[in-house]
């Protein structure tokens, strides 16, 4: 059993009920299992199992005692890897929508990492372990470009590349709006959503910052549809789609933050069919580069748009190349 975790309530902070700040200071645990050790008597505040309820008022230390980790332990797997480079220090690879990244909790196979463990016969180990070093990840559902290392030397040279901001990560997204300028940045810090733990936000009082650029590459007027290009300063979780949402400028397709019913809003029947039968969001990591750890080279890697992503732009450029009526003004 591990070490209880002391989460200690801010003195000059007002008043709040236990359970809420928990959930604040323990984002890895979503409301159910709060409810469950609070209702097992694993919250404690000196020794005394404590209530949801309990007002704190400032220096209470409330011990929280998490259960045991669930084990992940992955195996190789043969799953089919797209491989755009591959030496002796890393890997670089196009992820497909609907690959997982890691092993986790309800996905315990089938992931990328156990793709890279069936193909890599030359790790030289991360931390100890005889696996892949994933410095960067990808939602499940985003395609595109992703680099994982072979040891630990190259594990640490690229992770601070991405902590100094000098990765050239570009993306592509099709997002419901018209946004009212050519370009913009976002800034605003991204953390646990308050209220739904399986969401992020800029609302969170505990968020880092986050940076995304964009410029629009394309606009479809009449659709109320643009093409975006962004430029990723910071990685945190769900980033691009979290700032874009609440820019009102949802992804297509985003089942977590779009907007429920946009696409069935679209009047041209056939781009409706296009977007209804998308089954994953239109979000899509187009460009990876970095310089190699070894080398001291600089190093770019491009993916294509996957095939379901690239129809839906086809039409689109047929459409607005034969010349699309004028949108409507805003309701």
């Amino acid at each position: 059993m591990p070490a209880p975790r002391d989460c200690v309530f801010p003195l000059g902070r007002a008043p709040e009920r236990a359970d809420r700040f928990l959930a604040e200071a323990l984002p890895e645990v979503t409301r159910s299992q709060l409810k469950r050790l609070i209702d097992e008597g694993q919250v404690r505040l000196d020794g005394v199992p404590v209530k949801a309820g309990l007002k704190l008022r400032g220096g209470e230390c409330l011990s929280v005692r998490l259960p045991q980790p669930e084990p992940v332990a992955a195996l190789p797997e043969a799953i089919a890897l797209a491989v755009l480079y591959e030496d002796a220090h890393l890997i670089v690879v196009d992820k497909p929508a609907g690959l997982v990244v890691h092993p986790a909790p309800g996905h315990h196979g089938g992931t990328l990492v156990n793709a890279l463990l069936f193909h890599c016969h030359d790790l030289a180990g991360i931390g100890g372990s005889l696996r892949p070093g994933i410095v960067h990840r990808l939602d499940k559902e985003t395609s595109g470009v992703l680099v994982a290392t072979k040891d630990d030397a190259t594990h640490n040279s690229l992770a601070r590349q991405f902590k100094l901001h000098t990765i050239n990560r570009r993306y592509l997204a099709l997002v419901h709006g018209l946004p009212a300028t050519d370009q913009g940045t976002i800034d605003k810090a991204i953390g646990r959503h308050p209220t739904e733990r399986k969401k992020m936000s800029s609302s969170s009082r505990s968020g880092r910052r986050a940076v995304t650029h964009w410029r629009v590459r394309q606009r479809f007027d009449a659709d109320r549809l643009s093409l975006l290009e962004l430029r990723l300063e910071t990685g945190r979780t769900h980033q691009i789609r979290v700032h874009l949402s609440e820019l009102g400028l949802p992804v297509v397709g985003d089942p977590v933050y779009g907007r429920a019913g946009r696409s069935r809003q679209v009047a041209d029947p056939q781009l409706k069919a296009l977007l209804g039968g998308l089954q994953r969001q239109f979000l899509h990591a187009r460009l990876l580069g970095f310089v190699h750890p070894a080398s001291g080279s600089y190093m770019e890697f491009e993916s294509p748009l996957p095939a379901e992503l690239a129809g839906i732009l086809a039409y689109l450029d047929t459409k607005y190349r034969a010349g699309a009526p004028a949108a409507a003004p805003p309701a």
